[in-house]
């Protein structure tokens, strides 16, 4: 008697808010290292859960291609269809541009962010988050989440990409909500891309040390359009993930033994924290996606011309193959998977202002809130029910009321 093939598996519900790391165990052990998924709408999928085989799919781009126009799906995908935004077709961006124009684009982007002064991004990242918590310090708690790590990044990133400081909080607005996707989503989508058009069409006239000015003096024949989407696609990307990471990682470090010592002093701990979340609880945990350029093998598993390919990147850092045993440190090893491999990956330039906004973003609370503890117990806490990023609806803390900043600068 043969036993039946496990069914593919729902990408979404509450498992991924609770549980993801047992889910993807669970998958692993039913379906190996690519398991078939199912999204909204039974729409089939392939998740990869495994580490090798995550670096193959991702090393391969004539194979396992960025071109959204391949998927096999799209006469059954309707105009409404809730996954559309994460999942594009014909968009202008860099995120589906292949071949060598992706290397251009790839490269006119991290020059700009390369020019960015590393001590001015900094200073940037300071002076935001102590106006931050200057408005939070006072109260005795608050929600970590929702009132300092959701609205930080974007600050920061507004600002060296040429946005002024009093544009900084709507811009931060419109983000979120389009993000959530509930009621203001479509406007903060609006919002987003006329401040982008509205910005390039300043920078032109007047340019400035900033990453929009170096976009548009680029000389390699971008158009408008070209240029606005990419920003604005670094702008997603560089805000949300970020935010998260300041979240997870201070929950880490207020809910977990082995960073017992880091509130207490020892700024080595912020960095081993961080780089800890990148392996266990890392914000971007999948992403959509490949498709393959022709009918194919992975896994032993028989993958169609056309057929999507999810990047299951938390999966792929838990596999027992390279972390046998996933309750140790990692020591600062940085093989992770979480800013993507390949030459799809997030551009080195960008992860580096990440690292700078979040590490200094968890620094400055720790140094202005030193006693800041959880507000309850651990196991209260929950995350978005998202299979895409991770991150906790809230951290609620407390601490002792301190005077702000600004009136004694």
């Amino acid at each position: 008697m043969t036993t039946p093939e496990p069914q593919p598996v729902y990408l979404g519900g509450p498992r991924f808010q609770s549980d993801p790391a047992e889910l993807y165990r669970e998958m692993r052990r039913d379906h190996g290292a690519v398991a078939p998924v199912v999204l909204d709408g039974d729409v089939p999928a392939w998740l990869v859960l495994g580490y090798r085989e995550l670096h193959q799919v991702t090393s391969d781009p004539q194979l396992f291609s960025r071109d959204s126009d391949l998927w096999n799906q799209w006469d059954r995908i309707p105009a409404d269809w809730p996954l559309l935004p994460m999942i594009g077709r014909k968009q202008p961006s860099i995120l589906y541009t292949t071949g060598e124009r992706h290397r251009e684009r790839a490269a006119v982007i991290s020059e700009a962010l390369e020019s960015v002064d590393p001590f001015e991004l900094k200073g940037h990242a300071e002076r935001f988050a102590d106006e931050l918590i200057d408005g939070l310090c006072g109260k005795g708690s608050c929600d970590i989440v929702g009132e300092y790590a959701m609205l930080l990044p974007l600050r920061v990133l507004a600002r060296i990409y040429g946005f002024s400081d009093e544009q900084g909080p709507g811009l931060v607005t419109a983000m979120n909500d389009m993000i959530n996707g509930r009621e203001g989503a479509l406007a903060g989508q609006r919002h987003l891309g006329e401040s982008m058009y509205a910005l390039l069409a300043a920078k032109a006239q007047a340019p400035g040390r900033d990453v929009a000015s170096r976009m548009l003096a680029n000389t390699a024949g971008f158009t408008l359009d070209e240029v606005a989407q990419d920003l604005m696609v670094m702008m997603a990307a560089g805000h949300q993930p970020t935010a998260d990471w300041i979240g997870n990682s201070l929950r880490l470090m207020l809910t977990d033994d082995r960073f017992a010592a880091s509130l207490a002093g020892g700024r080595h701990s912020v960095g081993e924290a961080m780089n800890e979340v990148l392996w266990e609880d890392t914000p971007t945990q999948n992403v959509a996606g490949r498709w393959t350029t022709r009918d194919t093998k992975l896994a032993g598993r028989t993958l169609a011309r056309g057929d999507l390919v999810l990047l299951g990147l938390a999966a792929a850092n838990g596999d027992p193959h390279v972390r046998a045993d996933a309750g140790a440190l990692t020591g600062g090893n940085n093989a992770f998977f979480s800013f993507g491999h390949g030459e799809h990956r997030c551009p080195f330039p960008a992860q580096e202002v990440a690292e700078v906004i979040a590490r200094t973003g968890i620094e400055v609370l720790l140094d202005r809130l030193p006693d800041v503890d959880l507000a309850g117990p651990a196991a209260e806490l929950t995350r978005r029910p998202s299979p895409w990023l991770r991150g906790l609806t809230a951290l609620p803390v407390t601490y002792t009321p301190t005077p702000a900043l600004g009136a004694h600068r």
